[in-house]
């Protein structure tokens, strides 16, 4: 990342602005595991890439992991505050409920990269993709 002079710290971001960043965090994280696992095909990357950064699977991962006891008090914070945000409107192709927890999983994505919590950070998005791959059979 290009230096600036001085950290942002995302403690003081609100949370459509974490999720913001977890969202461009999350799909940079994606893209890699995919070319990893031989995809190659544009349409193709396209197409699965859409099984990790979908609302609906962010929701899905999200509920999984927290049943699980995967998060600390802390994450659980950011979590409920990324829920909680109004974003103003909300894709055709789901629903409010579930774009909320996907927000929430976002803005959790983003305040660890902001935080420099990259060990933890890439502990959520692994077991992420391990919850997606079991779903759908694997990669």
């Amino acid at each position: 990342m290009l230096d600036y002079g001085k950290k942002v710290d995302g403690k003081q971001l609100n949370s459509l602005a974490l999720a913001y960043m977890g969202d461009a965090v999350l799909e940079a994280y994606v893209r890699y595991h995919l070319l990893q696992h031989g995809q190659v095909k544009p349409h193709l990357l396209h197409k699965e890439a859409t099984r990790y950064v979908s609302a609906k699977s962010q929701s899905n991962v999200l509920h999984a992991m927290k049943d699980e006891g995967f998060f600390s008090e802390e994450e659980v914070a950011i979590l409920k505050r990324g829920r909680n945000a109004k974003s103003g409107s909300v894709p055709k192709n789901t629903d409010v409920q579930t774009y909320r927890y996907s927000t929430a999983f976002e803005a959790l994505i983003g305040s660890l990269y902001l935080e420099g919590k990259q060990e933890r950070l890439e502990a959520i998005i692994g077991h992420a993709f391990d919850l997606i791959d079991e779903t759908k059979g694997g990669n």
